[in-house]
């Protein structure tokens, strides 16, 4: 699978951060667990309570959950079951899995909650600019493609239902993206196998998408940094403690291309049909679950640094915005449901 399939960020903009102490008085019982899925990388930090064991098998279970999230709802792989929905032309109701109607289902929601400034229908027009399973090339579409990609586009002409599971899309060409949902979503089920397994105090990361409970070896809040918006680079631009929530970032510097002296990022403005040019440089999350909240920073970043925020302040999200000043530097926005999360800003 090539780099990425989730149209969200080829690299992390969350870097998680362990705070040492200076003379530890026990072993960091951290057990830490890695490894690739999605065209990225996944990391677990597992706490048990003293005693606790976990299974050695543990890592192969968690491969497996991965591995059937993306199976379900993958564009890059051709026979995962959203890439046969997407190929079949019928406009009748068509029965899929529970996990990938619930998805779909909030997708539909943040597109409705962003007035269609997010949109999981997206996907012809983000594989026309080159960030989808195709080959890239790297070169701005003609008017004319872009207007045939952007009829395809519209979350209205999909529908769902929970019992039985199943979708509908009213044109038989419509083409579902879940890239801004299933990397979280994936957080989200290898959090439920860690707690099934007993484990109160972890960490779970894939890539950017993070979502962690209870504190770390050394019975300190989990914290974990924003990243600065610098292509090239990895800094931190604020520490964050994130308690037993989700937190994720979406933004322009990782994922793009440049022609004629112009960005052209990832994420794609589907009234526009074009890659979204602003003065924002990121967005981040915090939420209850990690799918909600991977999904909700595409919708913010998308909406725009004015948009955006006034949908954050309207909604009470937890959203943190990082704008590019007019002297080129960094200037920071956030609402007050995100105060309560940053940690004290370092000497």
């Amino acid at each position: 699978m090539r780099i990425p399939w989730l149209r969200l960020l080829l690299a992390p903009l969350l870097t998680c951060v362990v705070l040492a102490a200076c003379e530890p008085s026990s072993p960091d019982p951290t057990v830490r667990l890695t490894g690739s899925t999605m065209g990225t990388n996944y990391e677990l930090k597992l706490v048990p309570a003293p005693g606790q064991i976990v299974p050695t098998d543990f890592k192969t279970r968690v491969d497996a959950v991965l591995a059937r999230v993306n199976q379900q709802m993958s564009t890059y792989d051709p026979d995962s079951e959203l890439s046969r929905f997407n190929r079949n032309p019928s406009t009748d109701w068509i029965a899929v899995s529970p996990e990938l109607q619930q998805v779909v289902a909030e997708g539909l929601r943040t597109s409705e909650l962003s007035n269609g400034a997010f949109d999981i229908t997206v996907g012809p027009l983000v594989n026309l600019w080159g960030f989808g399973p195709e080959p890239r090339h790297d070169q701005v579409p003609s008017d004319a493609a872009i207007a045939q990609a952007r009829e395809r586009v519209g979350y209205w002409r999909l529908q769902t239902r929970a019992q039985p599971p199943a979708l509908k899309k009213e044109r038989a060409d419509l083409y579902v993206d879940l890239s801004a949902l299933a990397k979280g979503y994936g957080v989200d089920q290898l959090a439920a196998l860690v707690e099934a397994s007993g484990v109160n105090n972890y960490l779970v990361a894939i890539s950017g998408d993070i979502r962690a409970k209870g504190h770390n070896g050394e019975g300190r809040p989990w914290t974990v940094a924003i990243e600065k918006p610098v292509p090239g680079q990895r800094a931190v631009e604020r520490l964050i403690r994130i308690g037993d929530h989700s937190v994720s970032t979406a933004g322009d510097y990782r994922n793009f291309f440049e022609q004629n002296g112009q960005r052209y990022a990832h994420i794609i403005n589907p009234r526009t049909g074009r890659p979204v040019l602003q003065t924002l440089a990121s967005v981040t999350v915090v939420g209850d679950q990690s799918m909600v909240a991977d999904a909700t920073d595409t919708a913010l970043f998308a909406a725009g640094p004015d948009s955006g925020f006034q949908l954050a302040s309207e909604h009470h999200l937890a959203a943190f915005f990082i704008l590019i000043g007019p002297d080129g530097g960094f200037q920071e926005r956030y609402t007050p449901e995100f105060e309560p999360y940053l940690a004290p800003k370092q000497p």
